[in-house]
């Protein structure tokens, strides 16, 4: 395949419509994303009707500010590559839609995503020259996992939530402390002010390289709630600050755990709340006396985007792989 290989690449599995374009799998010329954020936070969380109706409303000029940004025409482009699953099925039907449009009238080859390896993949936005193999911490809204990546496209989930997502846990820790939607920067805001001094409960984990937030969760909010039925003020600030260190402590533990047992030296943290900055900071420290190379991606690369999915499209064009025609459809349950 030639040099310069530019694929624009579509995003829209949840709430946020994202177009980029993207060089090789490594440069980003542009990547435009209009976020729903504020629409969706008078209803305290994302409502799947609403967002695929933004998307509708966004898509075409989200596309056109990708393609001016970058300054390519659509005839300079080489490749369409979509994000088909997980996500919202509504959402997700938009950009399908739209790329496949796009394919079809350009005849252009049209590729399929996976949205998490587009998460692994915006590491390689940041970081030119990673290569796998690598054990990746891939933590967000909708999944928590720690993945042996062999391979650009061959990946093994070693461990993962039995329940809830550990940005889900963060979304309702914050509701029930009222400080709104999104949770997890408003919790990562009050934690920075707080002391991490409450122990919530003592149990064992007996789990493996596996996580469990949903007793985390319930944990927490029993503690706020015996406090409210006393009568007696909330340590907003410290609730947040113990949690937030009880969670990623465990987070951090268990990859550098995967390391040891893989017997490898690299870790790369994805997804949207690789942004924690806790969670960055620690994990860089506990590599760095692990003798683990730690990667983070930039801060722009960690929520939902299309630049990833460009890159992590690159990689599988490349192998032959995730080229689809025009009966594409979303699979909202998209595993990996």
């Amino acid at each position: 395949m030639k040099s310069g290989f530019k694929i624009l690449a579509i995003e829209s599995s949840c709430d946020e419509t994202s177009c980029a374009v993207v060089i090789d799998g490594r440069v980003c010329l542009s990547n435009i994303v209009s976020s729903q954020i504020d629409i969706h936070t008078r209803f305290g969380g994302v409502v799947p009707e609403v967002a695929s109706r933004n998307h509708v409303m966004a898509i075409d000029n989200v596309v056109n500010l990708a393609l001016t940004e970058a300054k390519v025409n659509l005839k300079d482009i080489d490749a369409i590559a979509v994000t088909y699953g997980a996500g919202l099925i509504g959402s997700l039907l938009v950009g399908v839609s739209y790329a496949k449009g796009l394919a079809y009238a350009t005849k252009k080859p049209l590729i399929a995503v996976n949205h998490i390896y587009g998460h692994i993949a915006s590491n390689y936005l940041t970081y030119k020259d990673l290569q796998p193999p690598f054990i990746c911490l891939l933590v967000s809204g909708g999944h928590t996992a720690i993945i042996k990546v062999t391979d650009y496209n061959h990946h093994e989930i070693i461990g993962s939530t039995l329940d809830d997502a550990v940005g889900e846990c963060f979304d309702k820790v914050a509701r029930v402390l009222g400080l709104g939607y999104p949770g997890g920067p408003k919790v990562s805001k009050c934690a920075e002010s707080g002391k991490a001094d409450i122990e919530f409960v003592k149990h064992a984990d007996n789990l493996g390289l596996n996580f469990s937030f949903s007793g985390k969760k319930t944990a927490v909010i029993n503690y706020i709630h015996r406090l409210e039925q006393a009568g007696k003020p909330l340590p907003v600030n410290d609730i947040c600050a113990s949690f937030e260190h009880w969670v990623v402590d465990e987070l951090v533990g268990k990859t550098i755990n995967a390391c040891k047992i893989n017997k490898m030296n690299k870790v790369v943290l994805a997804g949207g709340v690789s942004a924690n900055k806790r969670l960055r900071t620690l994990l860089a420290a506990k590599c760095k006396e692990n003798g683990i190379e730690c990667f983070v991606p930039e801060l722009n690369f960690c929520t939902d985007n299309a630049a990833m999915i460009g890159s992590a499209a690159y990689y599988a064009y490349l192998a032959g792989i995730g080229i689809a025609d025009l009966t594409l459809a979303p699979n909202p349950s998209l595993s990996l």
